[in-house]
């Protein structure tokens, strides 16, 4: 087995640190709701959005400059895009299992999104792209968890891109991180199922 250098676990252990920030959190300080405890109890930018739009933007810009600052910062000139995908990982796992929350958080799609931005900005864009129309049309008409269909959805189409265009391997990654963050957002197909 090859040991892993000090440095790079360090710098796994600081994406983990800077993805544990729980912005949802401190974004509703003062406001006398606890998001943990409100909405849907989820301490993140949909649940935010519940209670104050000005505050969710600034969950959203925080929990997606995470991811992105966590591997800007981390990754260093030579270094594999396969180190990437794992600071990002490290960086979505503290966000979701933070320790600042007991080990609770949110469900992981800001933060990843800004490791999508950061590792593959273009198709980064284009999956994007992808979310915000899914996520107007569920608005518009009405869709129960229009926020998990339009999330997930865009990173179906980032794995399906990073195949067509990138590699088995990135691919291969991004299909984990998709299937992590469809088994976070579980509760979200429960309560489609229950509406079928």
């Amino acid at each position: 087995m090859t040991d892993i250098p000090a440095p790079v676990l360090i710098r796994f252990l600081l994406c983990f640190l800077a993805g544990s920030i729980p912005f949802a959190v401190l974004a509703m300080r003062g406001t006398g709701v606890d998001i943990r405890r409100a909405g849907s109890g989820n301490p993140g930018f949909n649940n935010v959005l519940r209670f104050s739009k000005s505050r969710a933007l600034l969950t959203l810009a925080g929990d997606l400059g995470k991811g992105l600052l966590a591997v800007w910062l981390c990754l260093q000139p030579g270094d594999s895009v396969r180190l990437g995908w794992l600071y990002g990982f490290a960086a979505v796992v503290g966000h979701c299992y933070s320790p600042w929350l007991r080990f609770r958080g949110g469900k992981g799609i800001a933060t990843s999104a800004g490791v999508m931005l950061i590792l593959y900005p273009g198709w980064a864009a284009a999956a994007l792209a992808i979310f915000a129309v899914l996520r107007f049309a569920g608005s518009r008409l009405k869709w129960k968890e229009a926020g998990a269909i339009g999330s997930l959805s865009a990173w179906a189409a980032f794995t399906v891109l990073m195949a067509v265009f990138v590699g088995r391997e990135d691919a291969a990654i991004s299909a984990a991180m998709t299937l992590f963050l469809a088994w976070r957002h579980k509760k979200n197909f429960q309560n489609l199922l229950a509406t079928a």
